[in-house]
């Protein structure tokens, strides 16, 4: 986690180390990983038949797959998608239906869906967000890539909704800088781990 010398202290700093350590991860130990997170999200007590998940596309070396939105599919949930806006905002947002249903995004590799913009109030409706991180800590602060987009969207949450920060094992760490706009996570869903309860 670090050097030896200098522990990180800065999100910056934070975030130099967990996108280094992440993007050393062999393809075979990712594949590995992302089926166990497939797993873990099928078993997730709060989805249910009915219950409406916000959730994400893997991007780059972020844990997970397409499976993990087709499991949620299989289980009965309704996903939202995030769509990146042309400014720096809060996230859009629009269903998913199955691969289909997705279409290149403005960056290279990204994935969203091509359907109905639904605004970045539909986050409200979803009973538990998904939410991609670089890290989270055993304070529940989520360290994020650093554009904003979610801690901007998460305020559209409303209270008791699951809010769970997507992470690998060692990406849970004891803790992060944090700062008042941070919204804090209910749980970390890790691939050895499963579900990982914060305190709230």
């Amino acid at each position: 986690m670090t050097d030896g010398h200098h522990p990180p202290q800065t999100k910056a700093e934070w975030r130099s180390v967990l996108r280094a350590q992440r993007s050393s991860v062999s393809r075979s130990t990712w594949e590995q990983e992302a089926r166990a997170l497939t797993e873990a999200i099928g078993a997730l007590p709060m989805v249910r038949p009915g219950t409406s998940v916000g959730c994400y596309v893997p991007f780059g070396p972020e844990p997970g797959s397409l499976d993990m939105l087709d499991v949620l599919l299989d289980v009965g949930a309704r996903v939202l998608l995030p769509i990146v806006p042309t400014e720096r905002g809060p996230l859009d947002w629009a269903q998913y239906d199955g691969p289909d249903s997705l279409a290149s995004g403005p960056l290279p590799g990204l994935l969203e869906p091509a359907g109905d913009r639904l605004g970045p109030e539909a986050i409200a409706d979803a009973q538990v967000v998904l939410t991609p991180a670089v890290g989270v800590d055993e304070n529940a602060v989520r360290l994020g890539r650093g554009a904003g987009y979610y801690d901007r969207s998460l305020p559209f949450t409303k209270p008791g909704t699951d809010l769970i920060a997507v992470v690998r094992d060692d990406e849970v760490v004891q803790r992060l800088p944090a700062e008042s706009h941070d919204v804090r996570m209910t749980a970390a869903l890790t691939p050895g781990g499963g579900l990982i309860p914060l305190p709230r």
